[in-house]
């Protein structure tokens, strides 16, 4: 049975936030450190500013103090001048961080994307992992960068502000803040609640991106069959559900702030009217009753700015504990620990008693034992879903056996390095994938470090390098998504040139001439020839006649090898090859009679 992709456990919020603090902050401390002073900068500064209303009341308007004026006025401009420099220095700081993590993040998920198995992207949708790419990341670089950066400016704002408010009236400042505690739950409550609507929003999102590439990509499908109205009502569900789920995380986000200004116009209230009556009865000057009240209304700021930094912490939880989902994913092709190079030598392909199945579903392969003696061609033929692909996909480890063993030259591809194995292994198949990339890059996906010259002289062997040089740009034009800007037989004779350039000695031919009209097949046909010239190859055809010349045929029936021989023997023992052939010549006559 196939295993499928280990997933890994859900994180909580407090593993959440020290993975978030060990992997996207913890590498960047000494930028963190120095956006720390620019924090501490800004925070002085604005309680400083506060604290020098009590001079500048008591000591310039009361005492009419002169020669206060400038000391006073040149103490205020250097107070806003560092709090300017400390706010440049920690937004510039903090954009840096936040674009590097947000960098780092895309390189490591793509990179660790790129190892899993087809199993894991068989049981995701493109969209979504996009989604995680994009959305998801995005959300958790405003988390590190702008949400620390608020919860640490304002964190220290509200401490030097309240140190400000306690040196001028201690009293006042207990009475001041009986009221702020109260709004700590119902924040904390909307934050999980606005966490929960986010991580919704985001599944709808990587919903929507997947509808939207696979109606893009298969829009000649969608214009054929008339279905533009289908997939517009499609994306206008999730578009509106999206609609919805953002508009009920702004409504959620917005409720912080009625909580944050009725207990601001609370505690304002309490103070005005104590701390006034304080001052008429001479306990507290008015230049001490300023300075508190500048504190209390300049710490009003940073704590409204708190509660909006919660949200944006919620939110960026949400795209973390996803993306770490992924992250956390194991891959089921676990290569060995010192697992040895495959060595080609012969290049013989053994299936001992192979058996296979997707996902726990019923077996795709059923004892599968068939040799594809080195040198030669051996063909794989039978009705449409016998698991003649699977018995492909099986040899360059795409999956693993779930019983018996895949032997190469004696060696058992479950214990040599995957690397070693897939460089051992060239495959062309009837769905090319192009890049959109120039016709020398496609080709050279065969072989990286390969020279011009060598990547001309596989397209010349591919007889593709006379209509390559017939186009705009030779071989440096570039061919489009999916290389849609080529004919069906000119992509299909890049990817063979692709794999003669690879030159490995095993090559694994999928259905590569069955889309092609008979000109174009007669000429792919006479490429693959070429190619497979000297390796071990292993071809499906439904077109019996594309392997009539094969030096073995082995027909696959219902997950199973039911007979094995040249054509000729098969078509003299009159079983289901010879079936098949007759079926199909009989078919073809009536079609072109």
């Amino acid at each position: 049975m196939a295993v499928s992709p280990t997933a890994a456990p859900a994180l909580t919020t407090a593993d959440l936030y020290r993975r978030l603090l060990r992997e996207a902050v913890a590498p960047y401390a000494g930028r963190f450190l120095l956006a720390g002073v620019c924090m501490v900068a800004v925070a002085l500064s604005t309680a400083a500013l506060a604290w020098l209303m009590d001079p500048v009341v008591n000591r310039v308007f009361v005492e009419k103090r002169a020669d206060l004026l400038w000391p006073v006025g040149l103490a205020v401009l250097t107070v806003f001048a560092v709090k300017g420099i400390g706010a440049y220095g920690q937004t510039v700081i903090m954009t840096q961080v936040g674009q590097t993590v947000l960098t780092d993040l895309q390189n490591r998920l793509f990179r660790h994307l790129l190892q899993m198995d087809l199993t894991f992207f068989a049981q995701h949708r493109t969209g979504t992992l996009i989604s995680r790419l994009t959305t998801d990341i995005a959300a958790m670089r405003m988390a590190v960068s702008t949400a620390l950066t608020g919860l640490g400016r304002e964190s220290l704002s509200i401490i030097f502000l309240v140190g400000v408010m306690f040196y001028q009236d201690w009293l006042l400042a207990t009475v001041a803040f009986v009221a702020f505690p109260a709004t700590v739950i119902p924040i904390s409550l909307l934050g999980r609640r606005l966490r929960k609507v986010t991580a919704n929003t985001q599944e709808q999102t990587g919903a929507f991106m997947t509808l939207v590439e696979q109606s893009l990509s298969g829009i000649r499908l969608v214009k054929a069959y008339r279905m533009e109205e289908y997939e517009r009502g499609r994306a206008e569900r999730l578009t509106t559900a999206i609609r919805d789920l953002v508009i009920k995380a702004e409504r959620v986000k917005a409720m912080a702030s009625p909580l944050m200004e009725t207990m601001g116009g609370v505690a304002v209230t309490i103070v005005i009217v104590y701390g006034g009556w304080r001052v008429i009865n001479g306990t507290t000057s008015a230049g001490a009753f300023f300075s508190f009240i500048t504190a209390l209304l300049s710490a009003y700021r940073p704590m409204k700015a708190l509660a909006n930094a919660n949200a944006s912490v919620n939110e960026g939880l949400a795209g973390a504990q996803r993306l770490f989902g992924v992250l956390d994913t194991g891959t089921v092709m676990a290569e060995k620990v010192n697992a040895p190079a495959l060595h080609v030598t012969r290049g013989e392909v053994r299936f001992a008693d192979v058996a296979f199945s997707y996902g726990g579903e019923a077996e795709a392969l059923k004892a599968i034992s068939l040799v594809a003696a080195p040198g030669k061609t051996t063909a794989l033929v039978g009705p449409s879903g016998a698991g003649k692909t699977t018995i492909l996909n099986l040899i360059p480890r795409f999956y693993d056996v779930a019983e018996g063993a895949i032997l190469i030259d004696g060696q058992n591809i479950a214990d040599v390095s995957i690397a070693s194995l897939r460089n051992s292994i060239a495959l062309v198949s009837q769905d090319v994938v192009l890049f959109d990339d120039t016709v020398r890059a496609n080709i050279r996906y065969g072989r990286s470090d390969a020279s011009d010259a060598d990547v001309e002289a596989a397209a010349g062997a591919a007889g593709a390098h006379d209509f390559i040089a017939g186009l705009p740009e030779g071989y440096d034009t570039i061919v489009g998504e999916r290389g849609q800007t080529l004919s069906g037989g000119q992509r299909q004779r890049i990817a063979i040139a692709r794999a003669l350039l690879k030159d490995a000695p095993i090559l694994l031919l999928d259905e590569a001439t069955s889309a092609l009209d008979t000109e174009t097949e007669r000429q792919v046909q006479a490429a693959l020839d070429r190619l497979k010239q000297g390796r071990t190859t292993l071809v499906i055809a439904h077109r019996l006649s594309t392997v009539a010349a094969a030096d073995q045929i082995c027909v696959v029936d219902q997950g199973r090898v039911v007979e094995t021989g040249d054509h000729g023997a098969l078509m003299a023992s009159g079983g289901t090859y010879s079936r098949l052939y007759a079926l199909q010549f009989s078919t073809l006559g009536a079609a072109t009679g």
